[in-house]
């Protein structure tokens, strides 16, 4: 299932998931733009690698748990991404108001690196994109917006159809399958098919918890049934 959008109108602006998408795509153009001989050697440097982290932890090691939040690997990677925060961002942003959220997505996307590292530490792959913060947003819009319509679209072999679907439907079944293949992961890699799933699944709860920490319950309620 892929999102298309929700039908959840946003009360104020979202400049900072408008800043966050521009510096998300700006940073992927500007690599592309500047003809990098070696993409992949600005991935090993500036992503986050387990095994790097865990044996020097010092500045250089720490940084790249900011840093690999704004390099992605493809441009399906970039494009994947920015729509999952196109179409959720602006609402958890709404709730929480513009300086929190930034402060969430930024805690969203440690804390989803944290939860890699420590499912695989000795990992030598490098691992970045913006996924974890974006789950951790997921995970926040599933809690405050759960009646909420996403129209999806599903693809039924040589066919695809769009469909509205509750929040709690499309976002609870992302989760599913993350955690699905984390568990998988277990005995063969923390990495499935290249996608670091532990730091989804770290993002996503840790946004679900915050949301219904620092919302008052009376403006959840509220939400739940727009």
């Amino acid at each position: 299932m892929i999102p298309l959008s929700d039908t959840i109108r946003a009360h104020r602006t979202p400049w900072v998931t408008y800043f966050l998408l521009v510096v998300n795509i700006g940073v992927f153009g500007l690599l592309a733009v500047a003809g990098l001989a070696d993409y992949d050697e600005v991935i090993r440097t500036y992503g986050l690698i387990p095994f790097r982290f865990m044996r020097s932890f010092d500045l250089e090691a720490i940084s790249d748990l900011l840093t690999s939040m704004f390099l992605h690997g493809s441009l399906i990677h970039l494009g994947s991404n920015m729509l999952y925060l196109w179409i959720f961002g602006d609402n958890v942003e709404d709730a929480l108001g513009p300086l929190s959220y930034l402060f969430f997505y930024l805690m969203g996307g440690l804390v989803a690196s944290l939860a890699h590292i420590l499912a695989n530490p000795a990992s030598r792959i490098p691992t970045v994109g913006a996924s974890g913060a974006i789950a951790a947003v997921l995970g926040a819009y599933l809690v405050l917006y759960p009646a909420s319509q996403v129209r999806t679209l599903i693809p039924l072999g040589f066919f695809v159809r769009i469909a509205l679907l509750p929040a709690s439907v499309v976002l609870g079944l992302w989760f599913v399958i993350q955690l699905f293949q984390g568990f998988l992961s277990f005995g063969i890699s923390a990495d499935v098919g290249g996608v670091a799933v532990w730091a989804h699944v770290g993002g996503f709860v840790m946004g679900a918890v915050l949301a219904w920490l620092i919302v008052p319950r009376r403006s959840k309620e509220r939400w739940s049934n727009r």
